[in-house]
């Protein structure tokens, strides 16, 4: 895609419900800033699935693109012309980009966000890693394991039938899955690489069953931030990569993707993400 001239008009937003938390605008924003894209905007709208379809449908030649978040991932896909093959493999799609001549196309910047944030971080490449959760956080986590675990996974989950969807992913996603039960979840910090995709507080029991000497924690919330895990995580020298870590990642493709400039300013919009969380 041909870049955009820095003073056309144009439109972006976040959807979800709820949305007001949202840090998407603040990223978005700090990059258009830092790009000189001074015709740019980027809101956030509350839409849930019965309200997507109009939505879409009310949308100008001035929109270049949406950020969608839950519960819109899985409901916006029948809404749209293509779908890359990234989105289609976990069936969610995050970002849209809109063309002037109104096509909609789904992609998916969480699974290569994920595997940013990790090579960042020094990790590029793990024997074996776990899982904390089963909801549709770990299926992108799972897709980032794909590229970057060559070992087993094991999921730590609630329920029988979390579990069968969780050994579903794997093979569709090629990966080798083992799931367990979340009551022997403290045996997950023992992996060379933990994701932890569960809400907040869910983890924070497991703090106290750090071991002495940890690997890694990719802990995707960002708010509270440290969960007490990653904070136990980081006291006992292990390596922690954060929810914002990766909401800046994944926000830099669709930056790239939107406007077609490339590389996206990732420093700045880590640091406006890091003022904004502050500031709250």
């Amino acid at each position: 895609m041909p870049p955009r001239a820095t003073g056309d008009a144009r439109r972006a937003a976040v959807l979800g419900s709820p949305i007001a938390h949202s840090l998407s605008p603040v990223l978005h924003r700090a990059a258009y800033a830092e790009l000189g894209l001074t015709g740019w905007s980027y809101d956030r709208f509350e839409v849930d699935e019965t309200g997507l379809p109009g939505f879409l449908e009310g949308l100008g030649p001035e929109w270049a693109g949406l950020s969608l978040t839950m519960p819109l991932k899985r409901a916006v896909i029948p809404l749209l012309d293509a779908v890359s093959d990234t989105a289609a493999s976990v069936e969610a799609v995050n970002t849209v980009v809109l063309a002037e001549d109104g096509r909609r196309t789904g992609d998916n910047t969480d699974i290569p966000g994920i595997v940013a944030a990790l090579r960042e971080h020094g990790i590029e490449r793990v024997e074996s890693a776990a899982i904390l959760g089963a909801g549709a956080t770990a299926s992108s986590a799972l897709a980032a394991l794909a590229r970057v675990c060559t070992g087993e996974v094991v999921a730590y989950v609630r329920s029988g039938t979390r579990a069968a969807e969780m050994r579903r992913w794997g093979e569709r996603l090629g990966v080798a899955v083992r799931t367990a039960d979340w009551a022997d979840a403290a045996q997950a910090l023992h992996a060379p690489l933990v994701i932890a995709t569960t809400p907040a507080g869910t983890t924070d029991a497991l703090a106290a069953a750090v071991p002495e000497r940890p690997a890694a924690l990719f802990d995707v919330l960002y708010e509270p931030w440290p969960t007490a895990l990653a904070a136990r995580w980081s006291l006992a020298g292990g390596a922690v990569v954060s929810g914002l870590d990766l909401l800046v990642h994944q926000a830099v493709l669709q930056v790239e993707r939107m406007t077609g400039r490339a590389p996206a300013p990732l420093e700045a919009m880590r640091r406006a993400g890091e003022k904004a969380l502050a500031e709250r």
